[in-house]
């Protein structure tokens, strides 16, 4: 290798940073002992900003584009070097790449409940969790502030602090906003949108830009989970004694419809009826005792009316009913019924003839028999 060639290896040309990561939000451009001579190309890719640095002060900053490095166009550099005169010298200086796009899909949430009064329900514990986009909006204070001398600085670094503000607001805001626990989940957007304004000032100090914030769900311990679920049963169900009724209409059905399925039928009529039963003795013991109510307040009403038996009889050839036995008795009275005519009530497999009916005997004992012929 010719002197020339080892002179020349100690120059850098091109300056550039090609970003093949993820999450990288400053990468130091790696001059070694190497000067970066004078009309070297800087190319700097959208997304970035290059940011020089002597002696640790901050010099020239560049955006997007390809850029001549000479001391006629880096001004804050060349007064910081004190070059009173444009020459062709190289120069040393420290080049950091800064990563301007915007980095999303960062998640946050609570580590431990977070403990508020609802009006409805009193004290409950509720979980939160989303996610939130950031950019840097400052390269020179985020430098300043948080990447220091780091040679590559990546996003894993700071999120545990941006968790940290996050969590903490959000649990401040949400014991602020005095929201139902039940209408939080039609309240996401506008808390979401409430608390980016209120976090950007926090985050203006690090030279970052909190671009989303969004909140992906609110939600309560699983016993709590659970007992909403029997609260939202129960009123679905409705009337507790209509749903009863109904149940055990259906077994009896399906028991009618299938022989074979008698025993399960059966044995389901029979929890319905312990548990009405359970359901009354429990109404009972909740209400005072008798021998402690008022004397103007009665201990029960009276029992329900007996069903009177339903009568058909059969009148010129045609069925006719029901009649009660009031009615029965006052039709034999006027001849329109006889013994011989047909009767039919529940219980009986077909229609007999009245005078053949035990429970109708009473009414023809004041009847006169017919005259003999």
């Amino acid at each position: 290798m010719g002197l020339w060639d080892k002179v020349k290896g100690q120059f850098i040309d091109v300056i550039e940073w090609v970003d093949d990561t993820q999450d990288s939000l400053i990468w130091k451009f790696p001059r070694g002992d190497n000067e970066i001579k004078n009309g070297a190309q800087l190319i700097v890719r959208e997304s970035q900003v290059a940011i020089f640095l002597h002696e640790g002060e901050i010099g020239d900053i560049y955006g997007p584009g390809r850029i001549e490095l000479t001391t006629a166009n880096i001004p804050v550099l060349t007064t910081l070097k004190s070059w009173k005169y444009a020459f062709n010298a190289p120069f040393k200086c420290d080049v950091y790449f800064v990563s301007m796009r915007q980095f999303t899909d960062l998640k946050w949430g609570t580590k431990n409940p977070i403990m508020l009064r609802d009006a409805e329900f009193g004290p409950v514990r509720l979980r939160a969790f989303g996610s939130y986009c950031v950019k840097v909006s400052d390269p020179e204070a985020f430098i300043k502030q948080i990447a220091g001398t780091d040679t590559l600085f990546q996003m894993s670094e700071i999120t545990g602090q941006f968790k940290n503000i996050l969590v903490s607001r959000f649990a401040d805001s949400l014991a602020e906003s005095k929201i139902p626990m039940l209408d939080l989940a039609a309240n996401y957007n506008e808390m979401g949108d409430l608390l980016l304004g209120n976090l950007q000032p926090e985050f203006d100090e690090y030279g970052i830009q909190l671009t989303k914030f969004l909140i992906e769900n609110i939600s309560v311990p699983e016993e709590v989970e659970k007992a909403l679920d029997k609260r939202t049963q129960m009123g679905v169900i409705g009337n507790l004694s209509a749903y009863t009724q109904f149940q055990t209409a259906e077994a009896i059905e399906d028991m009618a419809n299938n022989p074979n399925a008698g025993a399960n039928a059966m044995g389901m009529i029979a929890g319905v009826g312990m548990g009405n039963i359970m359901g009354g003795a429990m109404q009972g013991a909740a209400q005072p005792a008798a021998g402690q109510q008022p004397p103007s307040q009665p201990a029960s009403g009276p029992p329900p009316l007996p069903q009177q038996t339903q009568w058909f009889a059969a009148l010129d050839n045609q069925q006719a009913g029901p009649f009660s036995p009031d009615q029965i008795k006052q039709m034999v009275a006027e001849g329109n019924i006889t013994r011989e005519t047909l009767v039919w009530k529940q219980g009986l497999a077909d229609w007999v003839p009245a005078g053949q009916v035990p429970d109708m005997t009473a009414f023809f004992g004041s009847v006169p028999p017919p005259l003999p012929k």
